[in-house]
This record gives structure tokens, C-alpha cells and sequence, in this order.
């Protein structure tokens, strides 16, 4: 059985459980947190010298970390990696947005608002910066999503797994949806996949 290090609280996190549960994969999980220095420990950075979670653990021990390429490796073999040569780049174009667009906008105001660690980082700056940036990802989706159920092909892929995650969660950082329908209705999707869990659950 693989085992999955993290937090309950962390869209990152939330993405491999996420695709386990809707894939029926089973797994362990292991409480790690960044608020009380547990992946700063050395037994842990054994582990992942980069010292963030999620960090995947395979059955023969070997360790595999960032988010989007545990999807990947556990998407193998499933409906949810399209069999369609440029669907499946169109899915990987997505995922390469959620890192480098989205998370360090929508992700990363949610933070600043919730974890009472990165108050002092909540600058009205960083807030202003990370909101503007936030709207421009949020708009990008909407624009695909208003002539499409979803981000790469005609269904669900690991694309919406890695965007779902943050996204739903992202009036915690201050960002309206009611602005976003055709977000709105893609998020209803996701919540309607066979096996989706929420993002507190773990096994």
C-alpha cells in the first residue's frame, strides 16, 4: 500500500487523496505539518530534502514528491490521463498553469489569510499582488469552462483534479465565485464524480 504524507488542511495534499478516492486506490496517511515544523525534522528530510508535503511513499519504499507528479504517477492506467496524444498535453498545460499561475496567486492569498504562522507576511502588498493575480487565473478558467465541462477533453482528467483543489476553497482567500459561474458548475461536477471525497477526509 502506498502512503501519502501531509496535511488535512492543503490543497497540495488534498490532490492525491482526492485521486485516490475517486479512483478507489488505497492508501495510508501520515499526519505532516509545515505549522509545527514536521518537515523540517531530520527524519523527514531524509525523506524529502526539499522539506514540503505532499511526499508520496510507494509499496517498495521508494519516495516521490510535488503534487501534480504523485497525480501523474497514480493516474496511470485510469480514465483519468486522456488516451488522445494532444488531450493528454492539453491536461499537462493545465496542470503546468495550476503550479506556476494559480496556486502561487489563489493558494497562496488563501494562506496568508487562514494560517495564523503567515500573518505577518499578509502585507497589504502581497494581499493586492496575489488577489490581482488570483482574478487573472480565475478568469483564464472561466473562459474555458464557459464553452467546455472540462479543462482537457470530454471529461474529467488529472487537470481538474489539480485545479479543483484550490479553487473551491478560494472565497477562503477572498475571492468571489458568484463572479465565476461556469467555475461554479464545473466545481458541482467534480463534487459529482463517483467516490469524490472532501477535502478534510482521509481513509
Amino acid at each position: 500500500m502506498i502512503t501519502i504524507y501531509g496535511m488535512p488542511d492543503s490543497g497540495n495534499c488534498y490532490k492525491p487523496r482526492l485521486l485516490c478516492a475517486l479512483t478507489g486506490r488505497q492508501f495510508r496517511h501520515v499526519e505532516v505539518s509545515t505549522h509545527d515544523g514536521g518537515t523540517k525534522r531530520a527524519d523527514y528530510l531524509a525523506k524529502n530534502a526539499n522539506g514540503k508535503v505532499p511526499l508520496l511513499e510507494t509499496e517498495d519504499g521508494r519516495y516521490l514528491p510535488e503534487s501534480n507528479a504523485m497525480l501523474w504517477y497514480l493516474g496511470e492506467a485510469t480514465p483519468f490521463i486522456p488516451v488522445d496524444p494532444f488531450e493528454r498535453a492539453e491536461m499537462l498545460s493545465w496542470m503546468f498553469f495550476e503550479q506556476y499561475s494559480h496556486e502561487p496567486t489563489v493558494a497562496v492569498r488563501r494562506s496568508l489569510m487562514i494560517y495564523p504562522q503567515r500573518a505577518t507576511a499578509a502585507t497589504p502588498e502581497r494581499l493586492a499582488e496575489t488577489f490581482e493575480g488570483g482574478q487573472k487565473a480565475l478568469r483564464v478558467m472561466e473562459k474555458r469552462l464557459a464553452g467546455s465541462h472540462w479543462l482537457a477533453g470530454d471529461s474529467a482528467s488529472l487537470a481538474d483534479i489539480a485545479l479543483y483543489a484550490y479553487t473551491h476553497v478560494a472565497e477562503e482567500g477572498g475571492f468571489d465565485l458568484s463572479q465565476f459561474p461556469a467555475i461554479r458548475a464545473w466545481l458541482r461536477r467534480v463534487e459529482a464524480l463517483p467516490g469524490y471525497q472532501p477535502m478534510d477526509w482521509l481513509p
